[in-house]
């Protein structure tokens, strides 16, 4: 027979903080898939006003006019804002990108050819077609050098949108798109380095390359600690600046050389937890909530530093630069470069703009999906690869437009390609922030317009 139901005491209730209440909305956003991407939004939407207002001059002169100088002497950097935020915090950014590449080339979806051939196959699809879309827009003009814009996919907003479809569509899609969109940033990294860099000074290489000979060799003698390889990865990120190889670079080798094993006495890691679950559960007085006990906080904080011993430094590093970036240095990068003064009546030098902001509208709305979907149907069609189970074609339709969201990637190799010619660079953005729109509201429609009930 069943025991009598608990009924809370509504004293107990009401000893809920008051501090967890107005804390509960903003945790759940923060768990939000999508909240990167609607943070990114925002700051796209606040820098294309704030470019288009009354204080545009103030927007000018706090990223492109004021200069911070950091270090000392011969050691010292000097340069205006927007290239701190696109040289050092998008470092961060790309170490994200280079933890995420390793993460599934060791023990994900790319780690095995036959697991990874439909999205590599996928994302050079989707490098290829726009490319080819730009370059023949822009073929024979000094713009043609911004081939590489429509290559790109924003993994963050790409996901975002796909995550406001919620459950009518099969998890896999989300691992299919994720895997596509990690090949197209690993793409992307050889294209900024083999065709976005000018000049190499290989003095300042070769000290890079020391610096990360010696992370790779802490790594052999077992240094776990991800804040040693962070400390060095500064030095390197200096060096790879100074060579002329783009900063950003430097993220990805370093993460390249982080530990993403951990070697475990595994019993006795779970015979500490069980022990320290008894402890936490031997003062426990009876079944009503209450708080917990010095004894009982003592053993949670054990069980959570053997956790921390037990995790990879990887994933620790992972984890802990996930919200930092979602949330602050891509919302600042999309501030600073997504500020578009648009000028009507400015007849100076519009063909040449134009042709950049066809190129890159073409590119990413046709190009993308286009290239996407095609590779993926050929891949399947000779055997390469199969869809994953319960996926239908429609989904890879709607993912392939979901992939023509360039935003943070495009936008960044914008800044490369036109770093000296000011309206290539607004016409490259202005279609990048045109065409991600575009990409996602027509990817968003056809996963909505697609089969239901086929869930994971």
């Amino acid at each position: 027979m069943a025991g009598p139901k608990h009924i809370p005491d509504p004293a107990q209730e009401t000893e809920r903080l008051l501090s967890e209440r107005l804390l509960a909305p903003f945790e759940r956003f923060m768990r939000m898939e999508a909240s990167g991407g609607i943070v990114l939004i925002v700051m796209a939407v606040l820098a294309m006003l704030w470019a288009n207002s009354h204080l545009s001059d103030e927007y000018r002169a706090i990223f492109q006019e004021r200069t911070l100088t950091v270090g000392y002497g011969a050691w010292a950097l000097s340069k205006p804002l927007i290239l701190w935020i696109n040289d050092l915090l998008m470092a961060v950014f790309f170490l994200l990108v280079g933890l995420e590449i390793k993460r599934e080339i060791l023990g994900g979806d790319l780690s095995s050819p036959r697991k990874a051939a439909l999205p590599v196959a996928a994302a050079i699809g989707g490098m290829v077609v726009p490319g080819l879309i730009y370059a023949a827009v822009n073929w024979g003009e000094p713009t043609l050098r911004g081939w590489g814009v429509p290559m790109a996919t924003d993994i963050a907003f790409a996901l975002g949108v796909l995550a406001l479809v919620g459950s009518r569509v099969p998890g896999s899609v989300r691992v299919f798109l994720t895997s596509l969109a990690i090949a197209d940033d690993l793409g992307a990294l050889v294209i900024i380095a083999v065709f976005y860099t000018e000049q190499i000074g290989l003095t300042y290489l070769g000290y890079a390359g020391i610096g990360l000979g010696v992370l790779v060799v802490l790594n052999v003698l077992g240094f776990r600690n991800p804040l040693v390889y962070i400390v060095v990865g500064v030095v390197i990120w200096y060096f790879v600046l100074k060579s002329g190889v783009h900063a950003t670079i430097a993220g990805v080798l370093v993460a390249l050389t982080i530990p993403a094993r951990r070697r475990v006495d595994q019993r006795h890691y779970v015979d500490f937890v069980k022990r320290m679950l008894g402890r936490f559960e031997s003062q426990i007085a009876d079944d009503r909530p209450r708080k917990t006990t010095s004894e009982q906080q003592m053993a949670v904080f054990a069980i959570e530093r053997a956790g921390k011993a037990v995790e990879s430094p990887l994933r620790r590093l992972e984890h802990q630069l996930v919200p930092w970036v979602a949330f602050l240095i891509l919302p600042v990068f999309a501030l600073a470069n997504a500020g578009v003064a648009i000028e009507v009546g400015d007849e100076s030098g519009q063909a040449m703009p134009m042709r950049v902001v066809v190129g890159v509208v073409a590119g990413l709305v046709l190009g993308k999906p286009i290239g996407v979907f095609g590779a993926t149907w050929i891949a399947v069609k000779l055997g390469l690869g199969e869809l994953p189970p319960r996926v239908r074609w429609q989904h890879i339709h709607g993912a392939a437009w979901l992939a023509g969201i360039g935003f943070t990637m495009a936008l960044f190799i914008a800044n490369l390609a036109f770093a000296s010619d000011a309206a290539a660079l607004d016409a490259a953005k202005l279609g990048v922030l045109g065409a991600s729109v575009v990409a996602g509201v027509v990817g968003l429609v056809v996963l909505m317009l697609g089969p239901k009930g086929v869930h994971d």
